[in-house]
This record gives structure tokens, sequence and C-alpha cells, in this order.
């Protein structure tokens, strides 16, 4: 007799955002005049510069010659893609990485979801709270939680993120058993939080001592202006040996519709023996047939000079609107964290955090993220997103305001 995978039956609710959109298009269904604001799912609405744009077009253009013609390719990405991500990204920066450690793939998200595949179902996982959900999900998913109690899984480990820590968990959080994976994200999502170098040092001889995992997700490291925070963890030394790093294009240059990201497996990380890099290779192998040349190619494009100075701007705006929203929330009495170098605006309201998403998109037409939909650290905040445009978010901080009166 059949049966089905009874992991996902552990699952809480719906994902976040799916309950978000269903509250979101009730409410648009039932006020047909209203003009919604959406400043809660991270995505971006800058279209992509034109430099990335004309090379996304010769891709398709050369896919309509025979002499240039592109079947499947490579499924780790192309030669020129991960070459110029190596140099730009990471050996410039004096990161020990190689093109070789470069996988391409659709999305930071598929991939931080997947790697969880490679390591055995009892092994330990610690992940930060408030948190991406993806990380969690996808665990329960695997099997290695048990029921959820109170908004959090038995046999989960959580770092808690507290204004007394500024939300960067240390590896002093963990229980004296620690954790065989940890999953960080810096800047974080949804706090905004970044980590300095000494933070970041201190969670690599933590992994380094003990033989631990770090997933490391740096989605969003594309908004550090900061000089003296890292963008890679592989600034820091030894995290080569310890540690895997998740990028993505999507915020960086506005790949969300574009889909376009990569994952970093040093050669140097081995567990019993076997080099994770192989492990990751064998599974993207043959659970992926790589990202489309064209797009490729756009993604390449962004590491041109033009590229470079057409993303920054993009960038720019996004934090300039990002240090509108901040400024209004502190004029309403509210303490925040993010924004500076980061898209997201933690706001700590000290109310439901559901409750005020509901009050805000039945008041004032406007698409925040609760809190809580993050993780029991997450009640009495929200977060607000600075992926909209000027004329947009300061109508929607307008009418916030005016909501929060």
């Amino acid at each position: 007799m059949i049966r089905l995978n009874n992991n996902y039956s552990k699952l809480q609710a719906s994902y976040l955002f799916v309950e978000i959109s269903r509250r979101v298009n009730a409410h648009a269904e039932n006020h047909p005049e209203g003009n919604l604001i959406k400043l809660g799912i991270g995505d971006v609405t800058n279209p992509l510069p034109s430099s990335i744009i004309r090379a996304f077009h010769k891709g398709v253009d050369e896919q309509a010659e025979s002499d240039s013609f592109k079947g499947y390719g490579p499924e780790q990405g192309y030669a020129f893609l991960r070459e110029a991500i190596a140099e730009a990204d990471y050996t410039s920066r004096g990161c020990r990485i190689s093109a070789d450690d470069i996988f391409v793939s659709d999305g930071a998200k598929c991939d931080t979801g997947n790697f969880q595949e490679l390591f055995a179902d009892d092994v330990t996982i610690a992940v930060p709270d408030p948190v991406y959900p993806v990380y969690v999900d996808t665990n329960v998913m695997a099997g290695r939680t048990g029921e959820a109690k109170d908004g959090r899984y038995e046999g989960l480990i959580y770092l808690e993120g507290t204004q007394e820590n500024n939300f960067v968990p240390s590896p002093g959080d963990l229980p004296e058993s620690g954790a065989d994976l940890v999953y960080l994200c810096f800047p974080n999502n949804p706090t905004g939080a970044t980590a300095s170098r000494e933070q970041l040092g201190e969670w690599v001889d933590w992994a380094s001592d003990r033989g631990s995992i770090i997933l490391f997700d740096a989605a969003y490291e594309a908004f550090v202006i900061n000089p003296d925070i890292p963008k890679s963890i592989y600034e820091i030394r030894g995290a080569e040996k310890c540690a895997v790093e998740f990028r993505s294009f999507s915020k960086t240059a506005g790949f969300t519709g574009t889909r376009c990201a990569y994952t970093v497996v040093p050669d140097s990380i081995e567990i019993d023996g076997v080099k994770l890099r192989d492990m990751w290779n064998r599974r993207h192998s043959t659970k992926f047939n790589g990202v489309s040349y064209p797009v490729q190619k756009a993604a390449a494009a962004v590491y041109a000079p033009e590229g470079k100075k057409e993303t920054r701007k993009l960038i720019e705006g996004y934090l300039e609107n990002a240090k509108i929203i901040r400024k209004a929330m502190k004029k309403v009495g509210y303490k925040t964290w993010g924004g500076v170098n980061s898209p997201y605006i933690w706001v700590k309201t000290g109310e439901d955090s559901w409750d005020t998403f509901d009050k805000l998109l039945n008041e004032a037409d406007v698409v925040v993220t609760p809190g809580s939909g993050f993780g029991r650290m997450g009640e009495g905040f929200i977060r607000i997103s600075a992926f909209n445009s000027r004329e947009n978010v300061e109508e929607a901080i307008h009418r916030i305001l005016k909501a929060l009166k």
C-alpha cells in the first residue's frame, strides 16, 4: 500500500509567505478600489539594468544561430560565469575560492533547502530564531525533527536572536553538546543584522574545533557598504574548511524573476574522508540540468564595469528607501534594527505581529511581514522591506504613520 511522507504533516500551518498572500488576496478582493503597496516579501521592483538586458538578449540571439547555439550546458555552470564569480567575489577579497568550488543554480532558496540532503538523518541542526523559514521546513520534511510544540520543533536547536545580542547569536548560545550543522544568515533575513569579523571568527573557530559545518546564507551581501563588515565568510581564515556559502543575483541585480544564484563548496571540506564538494556535485548533476545559457550570460554581465555601476545604483536606491523607513519608524517611537547594510528593517512594535500586519493591511493598504512568522523570537516585531520605488515607499510611510497615530 502506498504511503505518504508523514513528515509533511508536522509542518506548521502554511508557508509564511503563502499565508501572507492569502490574506492580501482576500483584502484586495474585498477592497477592489484600494491601492496596495507591498513592503512585505523581499521581491525587487526595479527592472534589470540595461547592460544586463543587452547581455541577456545577446544570449538569446546566440540560440538562434547554429554556430552559437547551446544545448545542455554544464550542470555546475558555464566556466565564463564561474570564473567571473571566483575572481570578483572571492579572489579579489583574498578568499581561497576557485571556480571549481562554485555551482550555479536557479536560486539560493533552492540550494539552502536542498543542501541538507547530503547529511545523515540524525545530524543535529541549529537554526537562528528569528529565521528564514526554509531552513527549518526542509529539515522537518527530511524527518530530522519531532512535532512542533509552542512554535518550535523538537530536535532542533534554536539560537535566539534578541535585543541584547543585536540578533547575532554566538557559539556560546549552543548547548554543551553543540551541533553538527549550523545555519547562519548575514546580512540577516529577517532582522537586517550584520555580523562583525570577530563574531564570524568565533563561529569559524568553533566549527573548526568541533568538525561542524556552517551553512552560510549571504544572499544580501551586496547591501554591505561598511568595509569593516565581511561580505563573505571566506574572508575569515579557516572558513574554507568548515563553511558552505550561498549567494544570489536576485537582490544584487534584480534576478528574482530571472533566477540565478550560486553555492560555494570548497574542495578542502572533508567528512569521513569524503569531499563535500564531490557529494554536492553528484547531487547537483543528478537533480539539476543547469541554468539557461542566456540567464548565465546576463549574470556574467553583472561583473562587467557597466554592470557593477548599474547594480550599485540599484542597491543605493533600495538603501535610501531603507533609510526613509527607519527614520519614520523612529519617529513613531519604535526601535529598529537593520536597514543600513541590509534592505530589511526589523521593527519592534511590542504588539501581536499578525495584529500589526492586519492593521496596516486594512487601514493603510500596506503589506509588511509579521515577525512571528520567522519564529518565536519574532513575536512583537514586523519586517519592512525596502524593495519598492521611492514614490511607493514615501506613500506607504505616509499611510503607516497615519494608521499608527
